[in-house]
């Protein structure tokens, strides 16, 4: 399952923008090279798993808008060959810290997600050394 599409990444950034960044032909074929975008969106999509596998089942039954928009934030990142402008690069670095704070359970998801794995004895537990003063060896002190 994708979390974004090609069109999502024309309708947020331009036509202008994705044919700078996807059109890898030599010179120039003046098109959008669906099979880049389409590799990028993959990468995005198993970056993303990633940071999901261990909080959610996957796939995911519906996809929340908050992974679209990391997922083109991403995607527009990934398809710079060279040095993308700052806004795209704080952009990304921000998807990043969303998609690891969501592994690490400080942002959920409204979606079902994995049962977190407890440990087979739940109750409590305590070690301690043996008692130093018992009856029997306080004999003739009481």
């Amino acid at each position: 399952m994708s979390y974004a599409i090609q069109q999502l990444l024309v309708d947020r950034y331009g036509e202008r923008l994705l044919l700078q960044v996807a059109d890898r032909a030599d010179p120039p074929a003046g098109t959008i090279d669906a099979d880049v975008v389409a590799r990028a969106l993959a990468d995005t999509d198993a970056m993303i798993d990633g940071y999901l596998a261990g909080r959610y089942v996957l796939p995911l039954q519906s996809t929340p808008p908050l992974l679209i928009d990391l997922a083109a934030q991403i995607a527009i990142y990934k398809l710079h060959v060279y040095a993308p402008d700052q806004k795209i690069a704080d952009d990304y670095k921000d998807a990043v810290s969303t998609l690891t704070k969501i592994a690490n359970g400080v942002v959920r998801l409204p979606i079902a997600g994995v049962e977190p794995a407890g440990a087979g004895n739940a109750g409590v537990e305590t070690i301690d050394r043996e008692r130093d003063f018992t009856p029997e060896n306080m004999r003739g002190w009481i």
